[in-house]
């Protein structure tokens, strides 16, 4: 039996919603074998990760070189720039690709297109929200971290930039959105070779002041990001104005619909919960962590970029299945969703996990590139040596978290999701309460992602994908 024949049978305890009718032109996302359609989809998001792991790279490294007090205040902002990054492309993002996949599925071009509108709409207003927020109340936030002193002011020179521009990665991640929904992955990953080339040298030049440029610091960084991040969305804006893609962004005859706006939101609005959970529980270690002094802040702050990084590599994994499930949940295929979401859960834990027990053997060949300081290196290498074995059940939560998007069925995931929360809030008070030393906070956070992984799994499995009927 073939892949696509097996997506055909009903899964077990499951009755299948009534087959589509045949469709006028063939559709690799709903015909394809789900494995090798799955890898081509992903394979373009995974080679963007060469770009990506080279910014994560370069700007550690020049902030680096900056001095021990800019790599704290980095990691001090990181846990916000990561909820931005992660609500604005996993969550939300993968909201509006659900969305429109489900819509192309039942081919629907036109509801689709409209999608898109709506879709940019919600982003502008997140966006905007995130200016406020960071820019009005981001010392306290900080200082609520541990943040002080020096440390504190060059954090916030990196806010004021980077969230005083807040809609820019909104609009960059939410263009790629609606992209990913139609199977284009090749236009979004080649963006990110380009973005990253910008963020390298002009991002790097302003930061360290090289030639013409004045030395700017962290605010030179921010900068750099947002000037690479808006090159990217003019050519997707474009792109999509052409008339190139199935989805096609046009004022003509457009209205706001209300069932629009919940239709994206119905997933992504469900799906924020999971970045909050996530620099939830990322804030409240670095929180923690604080207290051991700048030396292991910093060395903790390499270390968990790296692990932000190579989640990346379950999000290419992840952002290919979310519209093969919402295509054929809307084409009323749900067998075929439920191969997709497994096959791809498989994936991402081999992938993450086996670059994970790399990284906790040889954690020098990371921290190596960005200080000297034998402290900061220290405190890295107790962290990748603990942590870095249990990414790959991260990359099992994220593979199946992306595919109950397509599916619309997201709410378990995020439920599990607060599974790993309650482990580090109560786990790091009780830690907290008996003076525990720094390895003990790192091993609550590795056996945090074991149950984030296995609580996923579980409500996937035990939720049904079935489309309830439309209402007449």
């Amino acid at each position: 039996m073939t892949s696509t024949q097996a997506a055909r049978v009903s899964d077990p305890g499951e009755r299948s919603a009534p087959a589509s009718p045949p469709s006028h032109f063939p559709n690799p996302l709903l015909d394809d074998p789900i494995l090798s359609r799955l890898v081509k989809l992903a394979t373009p998001n995974a080679l963007a990760l060469g770009a990506g792991m080279a910014v994560v790279i370069a700007e550690t490294s020049y902030v680096g070189r900056l001095g021990t007090e800019q790599l704290a205040a980095m990691a001090l902002v990181f846990p916000f720039i990561m909820v931005t990054m992660t609500m604005s492309g996993g969550a939300m993002g993968g909201g509006v690709t659900s969305a429109i996949a489900r819509a192309l599925g039942a081919r629907d071009d036109a509801r689709a297109s409209a999608l898109a509108l709506h879709a940019l709409m919600i982003a502008t207003c997140f966006g905007l929200t995130f200016t406020f927020i960071m820019v009005v109340f981001g010392r306290n936030l900080l200082t609520l971290l541990g943040g002080r002193g020096n440390v504190l002011n060059q954090a916030m020179s990196y806010v004021y930039i980077f969230f005083g521009g807040a809609v820019i990665p909104w609009y960059m991640q939410t263009f790629s959105s609606i992209l990913r929904a139609t199977g284009n992955m090749k236009l979004p990953s080649g963006l990110v070779f380009s973005s990253a080339a910008i963020q390298i040298t002009l991002g790097g030049a302003l930061a360290l002041g090289i030639g013409p440029f004045p030395q700017l610091g962290l605010t030179g960084v921010a900068t750099g990001t947002l000037v690479a991040f808006s090159v990217s969305i003019m050519v997707m804006a474009w792109f999509l104005m052409s008339g190139n893609s199935r989805v096609h962004l046009t004022l003509r005859g457009f209205r706001f619909r209300k069932e629009m706006f919940v239709d994206i939101l119905k997933v992504g609005a469900i799906s924020i919960f999971a970045p909050l959970q996530s620099v939830v529980a990322t804030t409240i270690l670095t929180g923690m962590l604080a207290r051991f002094g700048t030396e292991l802040l910093a060395g903790y702050g390499i270390g968990i970029r790296l692990e932000f990084m190579l989640t990346s590599i379950a999000f290419a994994v992840g952002v290919s299945a979310t519209p093969m499930v919402g295509m054929a949940i809307g084409a009323n295929r749900v067998s075929r969703a439920r191969n997709v979401a497994w096959t791809a859960a498989a994936l991402g834990f081999i992938s993450l996990g086996s670059f994970g027990l790399l990284l906790s053997i040889f954690p020098d060949l990371w921290l190596s590139m960005f200080t000297d300081d034998p402290m900061v290196r220290d405190a890295g290498r107790k962290y990748l040596q603990i942590s870095s074995p249990m990414l790959g059940f991260l990359g099992l939560n994220m593979a199946l978290y992306f595919s109950s998007q397509g599916a619309a069925k997201i709410l378990g995931p995020v439920l599990a999701g607060s599974t790993r929360l309650v482990f580090i809030v109560f786990g790091g008070l009780w830690l907290t309460s008996i003076k525990a030393t720094d390895t003990s906070f790192f091993i609550l956070a590795a056996t945090s992602m074991v149950a984030l992984g296995l609580a996923t799994a579980t409500v996937v499995y035990f939720t049904s994908w079935v489309p309830k009927p439309a209402k007449t």
